[in-house]
């Protein structure tokens, strides 16, 4: 059985995400300053770029090489030249730590365990390493005792305010219109 995810609302973008965790991990380190569904839409578009897409062959690329694939247009980023050094980064926190098994970073431990492992990856402050435990748990069954109070608010069951919580277009307008809310009451 497949699993379904439409975080980059592409179909063959989303399909590569439901079935490779590192992909999942990049998308969601590329998350940041561009609209979600171009951040989780980089791991399709550097696979097709690359021919091939693990943290083994991210990791062993050449710098400059990569960083060009990460700029040719359309760019995976905004900022290609510093997130190309952070996805290499992430790739060898993958294969150095982990023996390049991204899984081995939730495979054991409680909720508070996997977050600070994800917090210590490259790419992953504390915000994010929230958010991606949350994506775990609410939409790929990866559910550590105490995930749910480990990711904070994000882990919050029936809530609209993160990736976390994007299953559909809809749910997509939500999590838009919480941000934005909230981007507002700061203000």
């Amino acid at each position: 059985m497949s699993r379904m995810v439409c975080l980059a609302q592409n179909p063959e973008a989303d399909e590569l995400l439901a079935n490779d965790m590192f992909a999942l991990l990049v998308g969601m380190m590329l998350d940041q300053q561009i609209p979600m569904e171009k951040a989780f839409s980089g791991p399709k578009v550097l696979a097709d770029r690359l021919g091939a897409f693990s943290p083994q062959a991210i990791a062993d690329a050449d710098a400059d090489r990569f960083a060009a694939l990460m700029a040719q247009p359309p760019a995976v980023h905004r900022f290609p030249g510093s997130m190309a050094g952070r996805v290499q980064a992430l790739a060898r926190a993958v294969v150095e730590g982990y023996g390049g098994d991204v899984t081995a970073i939730w495979a054991d431990g409680d909720g508070a365990a996997v977050l600070k492992r994800l917090k210590g990856l490259p790419g992953f402050g504390d915000q994010k390493a929230r958010i991606f435990l949350a994506l775990l748990g609410k939409q790929f069954d990866v559910q550590p005792d105490g995930w749910r109070e480990a990711a904070g608010a994000y882990g919050e069951a029936g809530s609209r305010r993160s990736v976390a919580d994007v299953v559909d277009r809809v749910s997509l307008g939500e999590v838009r219109e919480f941000k934005k809310a909230a981007k507002a009451a700061k203000k």
